[in-house]
């Protein structure tokens, strides 16, 4: 529903309120005169855009944790836990208390209670301000963009991912891999195999240590890591012992010639990079929508590494710039350039914004992340 529809479900005390937030010069005692006033106030950009202005980073973050669910609906436990979570940076004692969070979205009129015997409990946010939301929080992020020309040279590597993952299941129908005893690909084996992809990586040195995320992340350069955990878990390949082998499922691909769909891909990076970074397809939807030009990374980080949390070994600078941007280059969705002056710049391809607009991963879809060899839940 929309703001219209909820102010006229909410009761008088709530609607008087939200009255009193916008300042409005009305009647309190008369509800059409009140959702009148209101819907007045509201629907000035001014108006709006001062609210949100006016929200502390917690807020921003609580705000950008409920705009990107398709669900209208949520449990109080969740917007509690939301809440919470918001509040990272901050000490436990400093931290404000979720549920005056929850009853300032209230008096703002973002959030609502149900109106029918079932959803009375459970609290709704009017889906025609998401949309609002989302353009305030835009211009806003935007006026501390620093924008720059197209650069000499730039990366590009709009579907040659997909191409990737045929040409390794295309040298595993011709080739026996073989894996050692702890599952990993023997080296000489594992450079034959990233001879064949269209961006070259270097093996991993077996006596580095890394930290990241996926199953064979602590054996496997960035890019091949997320290319082996998508055919594992798409079950187009197999790894028995001894060996890396292809499934029936994988061998008709090769058949077949087909390449995978890269909004699949794309889908899977999100499910299998959920856990550790929780909004990254929020993340993803500001890139796409902040970068439309050449914007420089670093600015672009200054705005959006104040919504990340930290995760273990990783800061909100590296899971932006590694995890995020630079896996985006990897999946085509982002081209990414050098500046002269400002240093390493951003813009999102024509594919890669058909591509974030068009997925959406629920919030209980993920896949159970394994860090470093050892499994995390």
């Amino acid at each position: 529903m929309n703001l219209a529809d909820m102010l006229c479900y909410a009761d008088i005390q709530q609607l008087s309120r939200i009255a009193d937030t916008y300042q409005c010069e009305c009647s309190g005692h008369s509800k059409n005169e009140l959702i009148q006033s209101i819907l007045s106030r509201v629907n000035r950009r001014d108006v709006f855009d001062r609210q949100i202005e006016s929200l502390s980073m917690e807020d921003i973050r609580f705000l950008n944790s409920l705009v990107f669910e398709q669900r209208d609906q949520f449990s109080l436990e969740e917007l509690i836990a939301r809440a919470q979570q918001s509040s990272f940076d901050k000490p436990e004692d400093a931290r404000p208390n979720p549920r005056d969070v929850i009853a300032s979205f209230k008096q703002r009129g973002w959030l609502f209670n149900g109106y029918s015997q079932t959803t009375k409990y459970l609290f709704q946010l009017p889906e025609d301000l998401k949309q609002r939301f989302t353009a305030s929080l835009a211009r806003s992020f935007g006026d501390r963009l620093v924008y720059t020309d197209e650069p000499a040279a730039y990366r590009d590597e709009q579907k040659l991912i997909v191409d990737d993952i045929y040409h390794v299941l295309h040298h595993l129908y011709h080739h026996d891999v073989v894996l050692t005893a702890d599952g990993a690909i023997y080296k000489r084996n594992l450079v034959q195999l990233l001879d064949r992809l269209s961006v070259k990586e270097e093996p991993v040195a077996r006596e580095a240590w890394r930290f990241g995320y996926g199953r064979k992340y602590r054996d496997l350069p960035s890019r091949f890591s997320l290319i082996y955990d998508y055919c594992y878990y798409q079950e187009l390949l197999t790894e028995q012992p001894g060996r890396l082998e292809l499934t029936e499922k994988g061998r008709q691909i090769v058949l077949e010639g087909r390449r995978e769909d890269l909004s699949q891909v794309y889908r899977f990076w999100l499910k299998l990079y959920k856990n550790p970074i929780p909004n990254v397809q929020s993340l993803a939807f500001w890139i796409a929508k902040l970068a439309t030009n050449w914007v420089t990374a670093r600015s672009l980080g200054e705005v959006l590494c104040p919504l990340i949390r930290p995760f273990y070994y990783d800061s909100p600078q590296s899971i932006f710039e590694q995890r995020v941007l630079q896996m985006m280059m990897h999946l085509g969705l982002v081209r990414v350039g050098e500046d002269e002056q400002h240093g390493r710049t951003v813009v999102v391809t024509k594919l890669g914004a058909s591509v974030i607009s068009g997925t959406y991963v629920a919030e209980d879809e993920s896949i159970p992340l394994e860090m470093g060899g050892m499994p995390f839940l």
